[in-house]
């Protein structure tokens, strides 16, 4: 399933950043979302379940969300859903959001943008996304296969 989502909540994992053999920068994190309700017969805020997501982002995008990103920022991401089951000892599936965009919520206080300098004097970054060459975000250029937060490796397509 890869589905396009947009998704408001708390970086709740200090973010990982690492390059791949292949020059691959992928910066990735725990997201929480948990849903507030106003209990109106106690007069306070109740907190509801909680939704819990791997996001990961790649290329300008990564090296922008390693050097911005902090455990606890109130964030706003836009990217595909994608459900991939694993097995082991146990069976589960991880919910991952593979980041198109990244930008910290300004409900919750103020933010100033600094304008990342491109590689050629500032491509825009759908230039660099590897889309139009038909490469996967969790693949690099050279074809070498990546993995997520936790090990867990990247299913091309």
């Amino acid at each position: 399933m890869s589905e396009t989502v947009a998704v408001r909540g708390f970086v709740a994992t200090e973010p990982r950043h690492l390059v791949t053999e292949g020059g691959l920068p992928i910066t990735s994190f725990r997201l929480v979302t948990t849903r507030r309700r106003y209990n109106r017969q106690s007069s306070s805020w109740e907190d509801g379940g909680s939704n819990w997501y791997t996001v990961s982002a790649f290329r300008r995008l990564a090296v922008s969300a390693a050097d911005c990103v902090s455990k606890g920022d109130p964030v706003l991401v836009s990217g595909r859903l994608c459900l991939r089951e694993w097995t082991g000892e146990k069976q589960g599936m991880t919910v991952e959001i593979e980041a198109e965009s990244i930008g910290h919520d300004l409900t919750w206080g103020r933010s100033e943008f600094t304008r990342a300098a491109g590689p050629e004097g500032g491509e825009h970054p759908s230039e660099q996304s590897g889309e139009q060459s038909g490469e996967h975000p969790g693949q690099s250029a050279a074809g070498d296969a990546v993995t997520a937060a936790g090990g867990i490796p990247v299913a091309s397509p």
